[in-house]
């Protein structure tokens, strides 16, 4: 039976209020936003520091600055929007993420470009009103939630970093655990983290958290993937795996259980520390790593560290525990298959 009235006009005006649209499509691709400006930037700007290089100081300023307009574009992207919302989502990013950083900039745009979904094309001054209601809207929603949202964010991220200072081992444990799980699930940690301004110890847990994830995954199912496999999980994503976990829950245990040994060590043994926009990404990339020398900035224990937290001990204790879960059968021949 096809939908009437508003539900008609909705699906007309392709606006689906679902939790995968806005919290799973709009988080990731904000993400996406992120790495594009943020992120890259970053990397530019460390490249540019240690080498003493200006050209890439000057293009991480650049990259920077553009943070609120490819949040906004990216996020309009993932809702479909059309092209005059599209770019007028740019300007909603800017205030979005100037007035409530990345999380106030996805909640500005989500209703904006949802609203200048539903106007578009609707009048024949389409040209005024679709980009007028956009931006007006999401300069309005900015202003409104925007600071609220900031103040929220930095007060949750700055608990969260104060008790890892506290209590490093507890909280090595618990933010290594719950970082890697969200890498690998279908939501952003990167934006998570950054969203958090998750830095400092705590970045360096959520660091050991997604690495055990990325390159646990790619050693336990190497059996099954071979070298394309290691490297599409151990450099891309672990996400990739979340179809067999869904068939069988159980091969995330080894991982997980790694990230529950390697974030203690992160905090305690090593002190890891690493910048928001390194602290969700693992060896995605080689950003984790990254990310602790841009944040520690070299020396011995750094570089140790590195080596043992985000790849060797990942690497060894997800097959230590692969092996004892397909000695009692919970992980078989094939769960961990990927069609690569």
């Amino acid at each position: 039976m096809e939908p009437t009235g508003i539900k008609a006009f909705l699906k007309k005006k392709n606006v689906n209020i679902t939790v995968q649209t806005y919290l799973i499509d709009a988080l990731g691709a904000m993400a996406f936003g992120l790495f594009a400006s943020l992120l890259i930037g970053t990397i530019f700007a460390t490249i540019g520091e240690k080498s003493g290089i200006g050209a890439f100081q000057v293009i991480a300023d650049y990259a920077k600055s553009a943070t609120g307009a490819a949040l906004g574009v990216a996020i309009a992207y993932a809702l479909k929007a059309p092209q005059l919302v599209l770019f007028s989502a740019a300007t909603v990013g800017i205030a979005g993420n100037a007035l409530g950083g990345p999380v106030g900039a996805l909640v500005a745009t989500v209703i904006a470009t949802e609203l200048g979904k539903l106007v578009s094309k609707e009048t024949r001054v389409d040209i005024l009103v679709t980009p007028g209601v956009t931006i007006i809207s999401g300069v309005l929603i900015a202003q409104f939630v925007g600071p609220g949202v900031a103040k929220f964010m930095d007060g949750f991220g700055m608990m969260v970093k104060t008790a890892t200072e506290m209590q490093p081992f507890f909280m090595g444990i618990l933010v290594s655990a719950l970082v890697g799980i969200a890498l690998t699930l279908p939501i952003s940690s990167a934006a998570i983290c950054i969203a958090l301004s998750l830095d400092g110890l705590a970045g360096g847990a959520a660091t050991a958290g997604c690495c055990a994830q990325m390159i646990g995954f790619a050693v336990l199912s190497f059996r099954e993937n071979g070298v394309g496999g290691l490297l599409a999980q151990g450099l891309g994503t672990s996400m990739l795996q979340m179809g067999n976990i869904v068939k069988n829950p159980r091969i995330w245990i080894a991982p997980t259980l790694a990230s529950m040994v390697t974030g203690p060590l992160a905090t305690m043994m090593f002190q890891l520390t690493n910048i928001p926009a390194g602290s969700g990404m693992g060896t995605c990339g080689l950003v984790g790593p990254i990310g602790i020398y841009t944040s520690m900035g070299g020396g011995t224990k750094m570089w140790l560290g590195i080596l043992f937290v985000c790849f060797l001990l990942p690497a060894l204790l997800t097959a230590v525990f692969g092996e004892m879960l397909r000695a009692i059968g919970w992980i078989k021949e094939g769960d961990l298959k990927l069609d690569l």
